[in-house]
């Protein structure tokens, strides 16, 4: 039901209230199940009308939801049966137990057997947990307070306990509304006709029966009430307090943007005297036999979303769980102020156009492109060689081919195989989600895991002998907030493995034939897995050890995969049974059954039919030596395409994130990539950029070794950002690789290394820049970030207020991506409102600005001394305040696996760790002696690094926030840092080292133990660091300076790169003293970022598009690490 249709029913229920239609109010408010009327309960509960009460209840939650409705009945039934056996009615309380009450004795048989024995009891009272039962009346009101406080904890009544507030009679003031403006319309309006009727539409016309004119609403109601006697209570929770104002609520599970249903925590919300605990994954059971599926919060319509039931709640505020939702472009389009509706998209988004073909010189079983470098496409062959193509240059950049690492540790039986025939088929390759890891399944007993760390720089991670025979697929997975790879394979088995350790966490029995293929998914907070055999059986598991939850069979007994939407509410499935005939379908998970069955795939399928689904609208199949296209919301197939011929008869194939493009194997063992016109622009604008090899050393473990300097420079501008790299007595940053690779000699001879020197910029003629367009005068920007989908660009100035600069989508710019190219607008809403936060009267000198924004750019938290708050970015609406100061915030992180959860550094030293949706500290963690000036969470290693102005770095465990360890930053000989100099970090892609930026230095750490492995302290004559941070990448470090230069440096050997001089992007003014005090890195173009300045500009800066990077990586000498020359170890610059 749309938004609309709802509030109409909020208006329908108003009017029946005002005319006392009083079972009417109640029929609606459970048939809808949109307001629960919590007076109406009591009045029921109270007069022992039960069977009453569970038909109320119906509307609103079935026994089996959530631990929280089963808690709920069982009360009701328990009280009934109490009742009963009280007045002495033995064969009443017989049929309770067994009708009623029987149903929980599979969850709790103990408790069963328990209650059951008090029929044999004379006064049940003689029971000792029920001794203190006293009459029926004070029973009923204390059972009462029990269930208020289950509902209110219940997720499935969030949003549905509050009536919204309306005006009085508003149903007929719209109605009113209408007809006056339909007289309007009138040819030859009469002064007053009479309107006799609102079945039809009013009009003045001679032999019109609807004639009258509307009197005004204001002065003379048209509709007066209709006669009914009776007095009937106001609708409210309680019938006493007036109605509070509500967000218009969407579905079910995700209720307004702040759901997290496992985190609801009522303390009170305990057992009753006689006690029925349910087991913690009752309610996932419940879930995937009756699963409710979400609604798709990125499709929200903005357009709506400032009217003031959207942005006033009665509750806390909580932010949406978006965990498992990767980062890139959650909500593309997100701030072009247009609906995102599906017809927003057409056949032509499609990418049908063949640019380019690859030879792998194997057949091609699996493909899986990087989910945020999209131009990175993993390939796995049958004959177990991996690979990892880079489309811009069309060149592969690493390849693997098919090795046991370790074959000692191997199983008997699989040294066997190897004996006899050393070779192994690739069966699936998977990226993690964040893309620092991937998986391979083999055909032979093994999974490989490597780690990624951007260019060719593949490691060994992890090899498992997870099955025996063949691995059939593999997933990951987040359950208990811990990245895990899921298996299955010939041996029947489903296995879980913690993909940090490898150990084997969770075996799941049940299958009897081969498990084909694995799906991991997540309903509001309950992780589970979908498994399908060979057989045609569907099985779904919990991460427990209760056996699998869901049978169904696959459509024609067919070898299936299973895939869900890209923001999950929707589920499909593609397979191929013995016979060869498929079917693609997609599934009623509340039912258990298939909801539609697409048409278009052959009879006689060469082998099983594989499909992918993109931008939750498309699927697409290889079927009949084609790619076969289908609308999600049509079962008829849409379009096909050949691909130019030379496809196999069921074709791998494989979408990018993005949907921009389309790999597809071919029958020459080579793949082609299809693209549509914005993977067609991406392509060209990187083809002429050549992939460098040199910018990642080895993976191999190789000891530092020392390169000479590049030599003086020629100018003395150049000369003072001659820098140099401190190796630290621990530096062990390569003892960490795992793998097997070789180590890769140098490119470049070493005498060339030495007189390499970085790129200069000094003219803007060298570099793109744009000045971002701003009418006032701004103080200047003290924080600077780009919205998570790259649309746009948010700064937060010294004067509280916050800034946003949004890009144009249109023909000249169909990405809509921030560039330097193109004038975005200043943005606002048309109310005119502004961002600005609580200052608390605060000296701006004196304030620390911060803020966060969520990871589908629809809010930003933030703080300038004052109250944290939260603002709504499409309508700039403050939705809610909290946590005035003092203390003050200092910075903001939201919590990897639950936006709910904020850590929050404060001035005293503190970092509070805040749950916004139920508005309370969870704890408070000391350990810093000054503010706190950054914080960065690991999701692989479930850890917080906290940063501080005494500079000093803790680590504190995210599960018991306890903390690990500590250390102070080194500062380097002869330079006295400020004292309250800022310490910020930020972890690399991988998760594990750690970026710290002080002042005086960029430094390198190892996380979890704090092991600094690189050093890099700039010359003084460039002035202090501003500020730092990762490309998107992490493959290079952006650096501002006091003097104006912008520094970028490999984040490997922490290097120069390239230097951009003030002459390249700022105006020629010497006295302005013009300086960045803020970087940011654009979120998928790793050569981009911006700049915010201590005069209040913006500005964005990029290569030229002929080079397409800053510069040319240093060379590394046998794969080093950072390098100390004679000259660089001197502090004063070369002369």
């Amino acid at each position: 039901m749309s938004s609309l249709s709802r509030e109409l029913v909020f208006l329908i229920l108003q009017f029946l209230d005002e005319e006392k239609f009083k079972d009417a109010v109640h029929k609606l408010e459970q048939e809808s199940g949109f307001y629960f009327n919590m007076r109406h309960f009591d009045e029921m509960v109270g007069n022992g009308e039960w069977d009453e009460v569970e038909k109320y209840l119906s509307g609103f939650t079935k026994v089996d939801d959530n631990r929280y409705s089963m808690k709920i009945f069982f009360e009701i039934r328990k009280q009934k049966y109490l009742e009963a056996l009280d007045r002495n009615d033995r064969p009443k309380a017989v049929e309770i137990l067994v009708k009623d009450l029987k149903v929980f004795s599979a969850f709790n048989e103990e408790l069963f057997k328990e209650i059951t024995q008090l029929l044999t009891l004379d006064n049940f009272r003689d029971n000792e947990q029920l001794s203190k039962y006293g009459d029926t009346k004070s029973a009923r009101g204390i059972m009462l307070l029990e269930l208020k406080k289950l509902i209110e904890a219940n997720p499935l009544f969030r949003d549905k306990l509050t009536f919204p507030s309306l005006k009085n009679a508003r149903l007929r003031t719209l109605i009113n509304q209408s007809l006056n403006w339909q007289h309007q319309l009138c040819k030859s309006p009469k002064p007053n006709p009479d309107i006799k009727t609102l079945f039809v539409d009013h009009s003045c016309g001679p032999s019109q029966p609807n004639g009258a004119r509307a009197p005004s609403p204001v002065t003379h109601p048209l509709m007066g009430a209709v006669p009914k006697p009776g007095v009937f209570q106001a609708l409210g929770p309680h019938g006493v307090t007036p109605f509070q104002q509500a967000p218009a609520p969407l579905q079910n599970a995700l209720a307004g943007w702040m759901t997290n249903p496992s985190q609801v925590s009522h303390p009170s919300a305990s057992t009753g005297p006689i006690g029925f605990t349910t087991p913690n994954n009752v309610a996932a059971a419940a879930m995937l036999k009756r699963p409710r599926t979400p609604t798709n919060n990125s499709t929200v319509d903005y357009q709506t979303a400032d009217s003031e039931h959207m942005l006033k709640r009665s509750r806390p505020f909580g932010v949406s769980d978006e965990v498992h939702n990767m980062p890139i472009n959650i909500l593309p389009g997100g701030y072009s102020g247009q609906s995102h509706a599906q017809s927003s998209y057409s056949s032509d988004d499609l990418p049908k156009a063949f640019v380019m073909t690859l030879n792998q010189g194997s057949a091609v079983k699996s493909m899986d492109f990087h989910p945020v470098q999209q131009i990175l496409l993993l390939v796995g062959t049958g004959t177990g060689e991996i690979m990892l193509w880079e489309l811009g240059s069309r060149e592969r950049i690493a390849n693997r081919n098919f090795k046991i690492w370790d074959l000692s540790q191997c199983s008997v039986a699989l040294q066997a195989s190897m004996a006899s025939e050393y070779s192994a088929s690739v069966n699936r390759v998977m990226w993690s989600p964040d893309g620092t890891l991937f998986g391979v399944a083999f055909s032979k007993h093994l999974v490989h895991v490597y780690s990624y760390h951007g260019g060719d720089d593949l490691r060994n991670h992890l090899e498992i002998e997870a099955h025996s025979g063949s691995v059939n697929d593999l997933a990951f997975s987040f359950p208990n907030k811990q990245i895990c790879i899921v298996t299955c394979g010939d041996d029947r088995l489903i296995k879980v493995w913690d993909a940090v350790s490898g150990a084997k966490q969770y075996t799941f029995e049940g299958h009897e034939a081969p498990v084909y293929s694995v799906c991991p998914h997540h309903k509001e907070s309950i992780q589970f897995i979908f498994s399908t055999a060979i057989d045609g059986k569907i099985k779904a598991w919990l991460y427990d050890n209760m056996g699998s939850r869901v049978d169904y069979d696959a459509p024609g007994h067919s070898s299936t995969t299973m895939a869900y939407s890209a923001d999950g509410t929707r589920l499909f499935s593609c397979g191929t049974n013995k016979e060869g005939e498929s079917y693609l379908v997609e599934w009623n998970e509340s039912e258990g059954a298939v909801k539609r069955t697409f048409s278009g795939l052959g009879k006689r399928a060469g082998g099983v039919v594989q499909f992918d689904t993109t931008k939750n609208r498309f699927l697409a199949a290889g079927d009949e030596f084609t790619i076969k296209f289908w609308e999600m919301d049509s079962v008829n197939l849409l379009t096909t395409t050949d691909a130019d011929g030379g496809l196999p008869a069921s074709p791998c194939l494989r979408f990018n994130k993005e949907g921009m493009l389309l790999a597809v194997s071919t029958s020459d063992n080579g793949l082609k990539i299809l693209a549509n016109a914005d993977g067609v622009r991406l392509l060209r604008s990187m083809e002429n950029r050549p992939f460098d090899a040199s910018r990642v050393s080895s993976a191999s473990a190789v000891k530092p070794s020392t390169v000479g300097s590049f030599g003086p420079p020629s100018t003395s501008v150049a000369a003072s950002f001659v820098d140099r790299a401190v190796p630290m007595a621990s530096m062990n940053g390569e003892s960490r690789n795992l793998g097997d690779a070789r180590p890769r000699a140098a490119e470049e001879p070493v005498d060339k290394s030495k007189i390499w020197k970085p790129t200069e910029i000094n003219d803007p003629s060298q570099c793109r820049s744009l000045k971002l367009p701003d009418s006032a005068t701004a103080p200047k920007v003290t924080r600077l970030i780009y919205t998570n989908s790259g649309y746009a660009i948010l700064a937060l100035a010294a004067n509280a207020v916050h800034k946003l600069w949004k890009w144009p989508r249109n023909d000249r710019h169909p990405t809509g991506k921030a560039n330097a190219s193109i004038v975005p607008q200043l943005w606002q809403p048309a109310s005119g409102t502004l961002m600005t936060n609580d200052t608390n009267d605060t000296n701006p000198e004196e304030v620390v600005p911060c803020f966060a924004l969520s990871k589908n750019d629809s809010y930003v938290m933030s703080a300038s001394g004052g109250k944290i708050s939260l603002f709504n970015m499409m309508t700039f609406k403050t939705m809610t305040t909290f946590m005035p100061a003092p203390p003050a915030a200092t910075f903001l992180a939201f919590h990897p696996q639950d936006n709910n959860v904020i850590a929050i550094g404060m001035d005293d030293s503190s970092i509070q760790i805040y749950n916004v949706r139920v508005d309370e500290v969870k704890t408070k963690l000391k350990g810093h002696q000054k503010r706190i000036t950054g914080l960065a969470f690991s999701n692989s290693l479930n850890v917080l690094i906290s940063a501080g102005a005494d500079s000093q770095l803790c680590v504190w465990s995210s599960d018991s926030w306890e903390k690990q360890t500590s250390k102070y930053l080194q500062i380097p000989a002869g330079r006295a840092a400020a004292p309250q100099a800022d310490t910020r970090v930020q972890f690399h892609q991988d998760q594990t080292q750690l970026l710290v930026v002080h002042e005086t230095q960029i430094a390198i750490f190892e996380a979890p133990k704090l092991e600094c492995l690189k050093q890099w302290v700039p010359r003084e004559v460039t002035g202090p660091i501003t500020h730092a941070t990762y490309s998107c990448d992490s493959q290079s470090i952006f650096v501002s300076f006091e003097d104006a230069s912008v520094g970028v440096l490999s984040a490997y050997t922490l290097r120069w790169r390239c230097r951009i001089n003030p002459t390249s992007y700022l105006p020629a003014n010497p006295s302005a003293r013009v300086h960045p005090l803020v970087i940011a890195a654009h979120p998928s173009d790793p050569n981009q970022f911006a700049l915010g300045l201590n005069d209040g500009a913006v500005v964005v800066l990029e290569p030229l598009e002929a080079e397409g990077k800053w510069g040319m990586l240093p060379p590394a000498e046998n794969g080093t690490g950072p390098s100390t020359s004679g000259a660089a170890n001197s502090d004063q610059p070369q002369r």
